[in-house]
């Protein structure tokens, strides 16, 4: 049977109550909302989501809440896995599999630096295998930015020959052409999946098959033409001038404030802070500039 093609998921923002934890109604809620604006599918706990300052016994409310709202997991879910060690990324893993979730979203082990492609190899093939015969809809994560790691193309031919059809996608967030242009070229089997989208209706005119972006949390009716039919949207490139002007992660959150009218949606966890009044006007200011959004 043919893998359906992956379409676009957003990366959804996590909100957080006044002591900290995980708002789960105004979460489910979010993600029923971007859903309805164009979404096929919602990954939780990605880099948007803050997923590398959320364990497991705070991700398994949030899996509970998104079946018991309606969401097919098979079909609408997915979660982001971020650890640097095996042990933790297939709990991680695991719990989402459990859930019954499409696909997962694996970074690499992002406190090694310098690690070479065998070390990264192994890595990898290790959480496959501690996954089992149910590790399925593997999404390997490319951001340097983060996590310091440029997963090679070699690398990705290698797990995706070792785990056929347990390895699906690259998510591509290296906001560089070149390399994504080499990925299309050389792994186009797989789902290459943009994580800039400024280069989001290229890659899908290039054969792509869609992206896990943050954007999606308040422009997923613009980024869907991009998706299904590789249509520029100019409005999308100046949204990621503006939010890339400031720190991206509680820039997602000032414009899903900005857009529902609810001021909680400001609040992030540590090490991430919330944008300065400052940073909050500046970034609105541009927004309201932009025509067509």
């Amino acid at each position: 049977m043919s893998r359906p093609r992956f379409g676009l998921s957003c990366a959804v923002s996590t909100p957080f109550a006044a002591d900290g934890a995980i708002d789960i109604p105004r979460l489910v809620a979010h993600a029923r909302r971007v859903r309805s604006d164009g979404a096929a599918t919602v990954t939780v706990f990605g880099t948007t989501g803050e997923g590398f300052s959320i364990g497991p016994a705070e991700r398994q409310p949030v899996f509970d809440a998104l079946r018991a709202a309606g969401f097919d997991a098979a079909r609408e879910l997915g979660a982001g896995v971020m650890a640097a060690s095996v042990e933790e990324a297939a709990a991680q893993a695991r719990q989402a599999l459990d859930a019954g979730c499409r696909h997962l979203l694996v970074a690499p082990p992002f406190y090694a630096k310098g690690v070479g492609d065998d070390g990264l190899y192994d890595w990898h093939a290790s959480l496959v295998g501690a996954l089992g015969a149910d590790c399925r809809g593997v999404v390997v994560y490319n951001l340097p930015s983060q996590t310091g790691i440029t997963l090679s193309h070699a690398l990705i031919g290698r797990l995706k020959s070792a785990f056929p059809g347990v390895v699906i996608g690259v998510k591509d967030s290296s906001g560089t052409w070149p390399y994504t242009e080499r990925l299309l070229a050389e792994h186009g089997d797989l789902a290459i999946l943009i994580g800039d989208e400024r280069h989001l209706a290229r890659a899908v005119r290039a054969g792509g098959e869609g992206s896990i972006c943050g954007l999606a949390n308040t422009h997923a009716h613009l980024l869907t033409p991009m998706v299904d039919g590789g249509a520029e949207q100019p409005a999308i490139n100046a949204l990621v001038e503006a939010v890339l002007s400031v720190p991206v992660l509680p820039a997602i959150k000032a414009l899903i404030a900005e857009r529902t009218g609810d001021p909680a949606w400001h609040a992030a966890r540590a090490p991430i802070a919330p944008l300065s009044p400052e940073q909050r006007e500046a970034l609105l200011a541009r927004v309201r500039g932009i025509a067509g959004v």
